[in-house]
């Protein structure tokens, strides 16, 4: 992480970054526009696996926010690229949403029930018993597990909502077997996110609004980091961690000054 270089791509969260909820927070659209022109590559990440590319286009456009579809980068796709660089061709039981199997499906793996090479976990916001029973019977019978996050709970309207993490935890204890996540904070979604769009970690920064997801995964990535104080911690709670973000901005509306002089 060499500060004094500078900076030549952009990573960032979505959730707590560019919006609460369908709600776009101030200076999102005008980041994303900055970043748009600068011509530089960027990516918006998010752990969710629930929806394409496509979709988050589409929701975010309603909340005012012009990202380009391939310049989205979730979970699933994360997963997927991974699973194929594992094992190309394989075969899969997934339990998740359009935004997993088609990611899934895209990379060439099969879902199948039968004998698969693994397990894929994400989230879904309908969790069935008769999918996690077969899950976890497949897992026993020698299926690899993976989650594509760890997050444990997520929020909604009507409150929060159990995540990918908590049924994981779940499976995890009826079969003994702990998931590999893929997601945020394993850097390997940076390392992916990075080889998406051909950039160098020391000239890259990642911004975000949780210090234990998006700003360790940046660091343990070797990128520079910037947490913006909109979402998940509080600017109190910073220093009470081991590691510290390169940067702390009240939002994403401070950074397109930044995004202009590719200074940080």
């Amino acid at each position: 992480m060499t500060r004094d270089q500078p900076v030549e791509a952009w990573l960032t969260d979505m959730d707590g970054v560019l919006v609460h909820e369908e709600v776009s927070i101030p200076g999102a659209a005008e980041f994303v526009e900055a970043l748009k022109s600068s011509g530089r590559p960027f990516l918006v990440l998010t752990n969710n696996s629930i929806f394409t590319p496509r979709d988050l286009r589409a929701r975010l456009l309603l909340s005012g926010i012009d990202v380009p579809e391939d310049c989205l980068w979730t979970s699933a796709l994360a997963t997927a690229e991974f699973l194929r660089s594992q094992r190309p061709d394989g075969t899969a039981y997934v339990v998740g949403e359009a935004g997993l199997t088609t990611a899934m499906h895209d990379v060439g793996f099969v879902m199948t029930s039968r004998d698969p090479d693994y397990v894929v976990l994400g989230e879904t916001r309908t969790y069935s018993f008769e999918a996690i029973t077969k899950a976890i019977r497949l897992i026993e019978g020698g299926a690899r597990f993976i989650a594509t996050n760890p997050d444990p709970s997520g929020p909604s309207h009507q409150g929060t909502l159990p995540a990918t993490g908590s049924v994981a935890a779940l499976i995890s204890t009826a079969t003994g077997r702990q998931p590999y996540f893929i997601g945020k904070p394993n850097p390997l979604m940076m390392r992916g996110a990075l080889n998406r769009i051909e950039a160098h970690s020391e000239t890259t920064v990642m911004v975000g609004d949780r210090m234990e997801t998006d700003i360790i995964s940046g660091l343990e990535a070797g990128m520079r980091t910037i947490m913006v104080t909109t979402g998940s911690t509080r600017p109190d709670q910073v220093a009470s961690f081991p590691y510290a973000p390169t940067r702390i901005e009240d939002s994403v509306a401070d950074l397109v000054p930044l995004v202009e002089t590719g200074e940080i």
